[in-house]
């Protein structure tokens, strides 16, 4: 068995908490899952190196960082499983941050973007990111917004307020 097939079939918190590591999840805005990468954090939430901070509520990211060249383009997104967050560019130097549960069944790690909204691989729901008509994470919804955060950016720094 694969790595990536190990930690998506055992227990994350027994084997995040053996190797003391969260996982974050880049995709780009493909549906091809050869297309995702991986990259490690630790539990207490800051990577200089992989570009994420958390503190509190507030989860800063430095776009700078490699691990996010996957965002050049308007359109292209990374899902950050450990922060339960999705990172969408929306122009040159626009970002939105997104709740990465689905509304329908909970997924948050099989998700494509196109024409405006996020799609859920799991079942193919879409929904909108214009934060309007939110539906909560589990919630058995099939259409309507996902939960939308507060971004800031300065320089090449992405702040996420949750």
């Amino acid at each position: 068995m694969d790595r990536r097939n190990f930690l998506q079939n055992t227990c994350p918190t027994i084997t995040f908490a053996f190797f003391g590591l969260s996982y974050i999840q880049a995709c780009s805005k493909s549906d091809d899952s050869d297309q995702e990468t991986s990259a490690i954090i630790n539990n207490s939430g800051t990577s200089p190196s992989n570009g994420v901070t958390v503190n509190g509520n507030i989860i800063t990211i430095d776009l700078g960082n490699a691990t996010f060249n996957g965002l050049n383009n308007q359109g292209d997104f990374i899902n950050l499983t450990a922060n339960q967050l999705l990172i969408l560019q929306i122009g040159s130097n626009e970002f939105r941050a997104f709740d990465n549960c689905c509304p329908h069944n909970g997924t948050r790690n099989k998700w494509g973007f196109g024409n405006d909204k996020f799609t859920c691989g799991e079942h193919g729901n879409s929904f909108s990111i214009d934060g309007n008509d939110i539906k909560s994470c589990n919630s058995g919804s099939t259409s309507g917004g996902l939960k939308r955060y507060t971004t800031s950016l300065n320089g090449q720094t992405l702040t996420v307020t949750t």
